[in-house]
């Protein structure tokens, strides 16, 4: 494939979902030039096909179904003239120079042939994608139906086709709990919720909304371990799980079913991030991040579910304006990444909390996001810079399925930076 010709931008906006459009117009708003480019053929990501309520909330203060809240972000995008390219691929990038020279080469593939853009900053805001049935080791026949949430929602909202009659459904995250419901109301039976932990994955409104009041049952401490079925899924086999994941003997039940449909969860596209060498926090699945959200390569920021998964578009979109508006200023005045003061936190209490470093020199405000590890009751949280408490909050429960967020303000000069549970 020949390359057609070169363009020059200040920022370069990997993806066109809610982050995406939230940085690009950021970053425009910054006075950066900036170019948005989107691999499928139209803007607003998984949003699309996410026809249910809930969006917004936070954000504009409403609830509203997935298209009706990117609407709304495309239409204040396109009101900004940025540019942007669809069903164009990113299949290369590149580094030149080092330091505070540093640029990016970055070459996409479209129908028109390949095409490459130099830029100065890039906003990786590339989403998360869902975990597979081989990914989670489920043995057995390898027959059609077999589904990830996502692939099941767009046979359903989006090509209105209902892919099941009777299904089982593994794993208890958010997708898989509204696909329950979804299904239900198109007239498919769903035999159960199948979850391997001994709590849900979801959100708790997800649960109450989804599966109680639609009579679907929620199965705990209990999984998918084997596929039946010779061309189509005939049934599954389940079995209960101690609280180290193992297999409970005399417990397998088999359930006549017609497709079994995943909701095991989410990772963070770093396939772009990769080619960069950028560092990964094993945490969050995403790269490290300072509270710019630039990673530890110079110039190059991640927002959204690529950083971590978030529970809402509304966290998304907060992160691709903060993306967007730091990878401006970069463009002005480029530093370098400060690692010297990284995040302290008890890995018995936090899954994870982002950023993972402080750049003291850096005096914007910024959020916090962090899961505990646990379901606790009556604990605060702080976060400290040296012996000071920049920021404590008293939570009534905190559970792993659940993201927090603490907006902070300028943070001064600090040598240490820790997250404590007390």
């Amino acid at each position: 494939m020949t390359v057609n010709n070169t363009s020059v931008y200040d920022v370069l906006v990997l993806g066109g979902g809610s982050a995406g459009l939230a940085a690009a117009l950021s970053a425009h708003e910054g006075g950066a030039k900036v170019l948005l480019i989107e691999r499928e053929q139209k803007l607003g990501g998984i949003l699309k096909q996410c026809v249910h309520d809930g969006f917004g909330l936070l954000r504009f203060k409403e609830r509203l179904t997935g298209p009706e809240y990117a609407g709304r972000e495309i239409k204040r995008f396109l009101e900004a003239k940025i540019p942007y390219v669809l069903e164009s691929f990113v299949v290369d990038v590149q580094k030149k120079g080092g330091g505070l020279g540093t640029t990016y080469t970055v070459s996409k593939q479209s129908a028109a042939g390949m095409h490459m853009y130099t830029c100065k900053s890039i906003i990786l805001a590339c989403g998360c994608r869902e975990r597979t049935s081989r990914q989670v080791f489920i043995h057995g026949d390898r027959p059609a139906g077999i589904f990830s949430a996502g692939t099941a929602q767009y046979f359903v909202n989006i090509q209105g086709k209902l892919p099941t009659k009777r299904c089982v459904i593994l794993g208890s995250g958010d997708i898989g709990l509204i696909m329950a419901r979804r299904l239900t109301l198109e007239g498919a039976s769903v035999a159960g919720v199948y979850e391997i932990k001994d709590a849900p994955a979801g959100l708790t409104r997800n649960i109450c909304q989804c599966l109680n009041d639609f009579d679907i049952p929620l199965h705990l401490s209990t999984t998918v371990t084997e596929v039946f079925g010779h061309g189509r899924v005939e049934a599954v086999a389940v079995e209960k799980v101690d609280k180290n994941f193992n297999i409970i003997p005399n417990t397998r039940e088999i359930i006549e079913c017609d497709a079994l449909i995943l909701s095991v969860g989410l990772l963070p596209e770093i396939e772009l991030a990769n080619m960069l060498n950028i560092p990964i926090d094993p945490a969050t699945k995403g790269p490290f991040v300072d509270q710019t959200l630039m990673t530890k390569a110079a110039g190059v920021f991640a927002c959204g579910n690529v950083l971590h998964v978030n529970d809402l578009v509304d966290w998304v979109s907060v992160s691709g304006e903060d993306a967007g508006r730091n990878a401006a200023k970069y463009c002005k005045e480029p530093r370098l990444f400060n690692e010297k003061m990284p995040l302290e936190y008890s890995k018995s209490d936090f899954l994870y909390a982002v950023p993972q470093y402080l750049d003291p020199a850096c005096e914007e405000p910024f959020t916090f996001y962090f899961r505990s590890r646990e379901d606790v009751s009556g604990k605060t949280v702080s976060l400290k810079l040296s012996e000071n408490n920049v920021k404590s909050k008293k939570y009534r429960r905190l559970i792993p399925s659940e993201m927090e967020a603490l907006k902070l303000g300028e943070l001064g000069s600090a040598a240490g930076f820790e997250l404590i549970m007390g």
